[in-house]
């Protein structure tokens, strides 16, 4: 039998940091775009060894082990850890069939009374076509304890046949829509290939949400969004699920057409962190259904850390448009569960979004339209790594929203720490994505203070 050429073509990852433990990621796949075999792999299970080190020249291994990577999932591994030390940084590598995968370095979430600060980025919205991900690149040199994943780490679409006006910087292989397994498992090689997004994953755990290109554009519940029905839907988010799985250094595999997004992981006495989900779960006007509201709202409420950043992946402010209604997609469709959500609001509540493909920094209050009402905590909205924004002139936002305080429609990434006194967000921009190496500057700061946003670069 041939010898397995290079396997870890997908880079390697971490993620789902505990205080004593975390998640470690790879995906064997000597041809990632091979159409007839995933990844170019046998059918059959093949066994990975995975060691987990104080030091980059491995001189100090605290663990190691084996596990089988299987065809089922596309011999992706998931490694559970347990029994590392709190706030401790580490250093990774995988191994098979007589090849060894880079080092990823890797961090634990602080012990439960630490008031250490947490650095942290977070980002979304990384179309392949629409340029380099260069950005990516930047956010790995920052080395954080940390990156959040806010949504549309890949997109669904197939190459357009007659591709209009737009940015088509790296063309996609396949003219097709992702629908199927094998179509997602495509799309997520393609993307994992790219070696800025391998640096980022190495260079930090990751915690991930999905919004709705991982499965369909505007996907809500058990609905494609398209108007048609839910049955073949919901197969085709089980594919999307399975894949996206495969693909992500993530505590709960997927059932059927299911999957665990909605989650918390505290950082010491500093933030808890409360990922939520905002499509699985949406009928009608409600945003995160009965479920998942009650165990924000009860999580809100009963958090003593001093952040409360709640991670996902839609606008959550009211936004106004001149000459357009709100968009029905993001928070302002869901009046009611928006309100729900902001009555627990408690001291110190910090939002991180995505989707919009632009950076937004906004005072969340309790009277949108009066700058004298109630601070009830602050919007971080992350601008995309590459994917176009649909708006562009800051004046058409600015002018009649009140509470928003920057807009800039630049590629790139938030980088923040959350301190026991402070928390802290940086703007990161890139200065093209049509070609590799851009340079990266900051183009706004602000603090959050009393529940308010204060600029600090100005």
């Amino acid at each position: 039998m041939a010898k397995l050429q290079y396997p870890f073509t997908l880079g390697v990852a971490s993620g789902e940091p505990l205080s004593d433990g975390l998640i470690l990621w790879t995906r064997l796949a000597p041809e990632p775009l091979n159409p007839a075999r995933p990844g170019g792999m046998p059918d059959k299970a093949t066994t990975v060894r995975w060691e987990i080190a104080e030091d980059e020249a491995f001189r100090k291994i605290v663990q190691s082990g084996t596990t089988p990577a299987q065809p089922d999932w596309a011999h992706s591994v998931h490694v559970r850890v347990a029994g590392l030390k709190p706030g401790a940084e580490y250093f990774y590598r995988f191994s098979a069939e007589g090849h060894v995968s880079r080092v990823g370095r890797t961090r634990t979430a602080p012990a439960a009374g630490s008031t250490a600060p947490v650095r942290f980025c977070f980002v979304s919205c990384q179309r392949y076509e629409h340029g380099h991900f260069t950005a990516l690149r930047h956010l790995a040199a920052e080395r954080p304890d940390l990156v959040l994943h806010l949504g549309d780490y890949i997109y669904e679409y197939g190459k357009p046949k007659n591709p209009g006006p737009g940015r088509w910087v790296r063309p996609l292989e396949s003219a097709d829509e992702c629908t199927t397994l094998a179509g997602y498992r495509n799309r997520y090689a393609r993307y994992k290939m790219d070696p800025d997004l391998q640096a980022a994953h190495a260079a930090a755990p990751w915690l991930a949400i999905p919004d709705d290109h991982e499965v369909r554009d505007n996907w809500a519940g058990a609905l494609p969004g398209d108007g048609s029905g839910s049955a073949a839907f919901l197969k085709r988010r089980a594919a999307a699920f399975k894949a996206y799985y495969e693909h992500q250094p993530l505590r709960v595999r997927p059932s059927g057409a299911s999957l665990q997004n909605y989650r918390r992981r505290p950082y010491g006495r500093v933030a808890d962190f409360l990922l939520t989900d905002a499509r699985q779960y949406r009928q009608g006007r409600d945003m995160l259904g009965p479920e998942q509201e009650k165990w924000l709202v009860d999580r809100l409420r009963g958090s003593t850390a001093r952040w409360k950043v709640l991670a996902q992946a839609v606008f959550f402010s009211q936004r106004r448009f001149p000459l357009e209604p709100v968009s029905a997609d993001a928070w302002d469709g869901f009046p009611d569960s928006r309100a729900r959500v902001l009555a627990a609001a408690p001291d110190g509540l910090v939002v991180l979004s995505g989707d919009v493909h632009s950076a937004y920094a906004c005072d969340v209050r309790a009277n949108w339209a009066d700058p004298a009402s109630r601070a009830l905590g602050a919007e971080f909205v992350g601008p995309s790594v590459t994917s176009m924004p649909g708006i562009t002139d800051a004046s058409k936002i600015l002018d009649i929203n009140a509470h928003i305080a920057f807009f800039d429609s630049r590629h790139g990434y938030v980088s923040c720490t959350a301190g026991p006194a402070e928390f802290r967000a940086d703007y990161r921009a890139v200065a093209f994505v049509d070609r590799p190496g851009a340079p990266l500057t900051t183009i706004a700061g602000f603090e959050v203070r009393e529940n308010r946003l204060h600029r600090t670069d100005l």
